[in-house]
């Protein structure tokens, strides 16, 4: 899969976030998005996504055949959208069936993130870094070229850390892409830097507004 995006925009609550932002994605690569909070890094990846439907621009993927971009990518954001009530392997498998091209089983998905242990307990019973490995496991139970990650860091501590970045080189060594708005490092020592602060737009209309830097 090659993705491309060229000039997109984004307006939000009548106010444009960024605008003429461009890059390329090629098959093994990974691209860290930065910038402050309020910069535009979710909307940028709900663009990606699909979620949201840019101001101005072209997204494009080659490489997919027939596939919209939506059918070919993962996106783990800040809410973890997992079902309290099912367990973990429930909750893998049920994306797994829902997706389909599955990968992994719920199981082993789960005990890649260390989470073996925990695969019959209702997801409510689980802390708030067992709940973010589980959503991270989907990731794995269903096979999408494109992963799409917002602060996926969060709540995990430092094993959990390092067995992310271990899953995110396994899946660009096999050729996926990974596009992951971030305020740290996460393990890729060739993921290229996108920073949006570069790409911000109407800079006298945010100025004019008393919320600007925190929407």
């Amino acid at each position: 899969m090659r993705l491309i995006a060229e000039d997109l925009a984004c307006r939000r609550s009548g106010r444009r976030i960024f605008a003429g932002l461009s890059f390329t994605l090629e098959a093994g690569e990974a691209l860290t998005v930065t910038g402050r909070n309020g910069a535009g890094k979710s909307s940028l990846l709900a663009i990606l996504a699909g979620r949201l439907r840019p101001e101005a621009g072209r997204l494009a993927a080659e490489g997919v055949g027939e596939r919209t971009i939506p059918e070919c990518l993962h996106v783990v954001g800040h809410r973890d959208g997992l079902k309290g009530a099912l367990t973990a392997e429930e909750n893998l498998a049920f994306a797994r069936d829902l997706l389909g091209d599955a990968d992994l089983e719920p199981r082993a998905a789960l005990a890649r993130l260390g989470l073996a242990h925990a695969a019959g307990l209702p997801v409510a019973y689980l802390s708030a870094g067992q709940r973010r490995r589980v959503a991270l496991a989907r990731l794995l139970v269903c096979r999408r070229p494109l992963w799409l990650l917002d602060e996926p860091t969060a709540a995990l501590d430092v094993a959990s850390q390092a067995a992310l970045a271990g899953l995110m080189r396994a899946h660009l060594a096999g050729g996926g892409l990974v596009v992951a708005a971030t305020h740290q490092a996460l393990g890729l020592e060739n993921a290229r830097d996108l920073s949006v602060e570069g790409f911000r737009a109407g800079r006298a209309e945010l100025a004019a507004d008393p919320f600007a830097e925190i929407v």
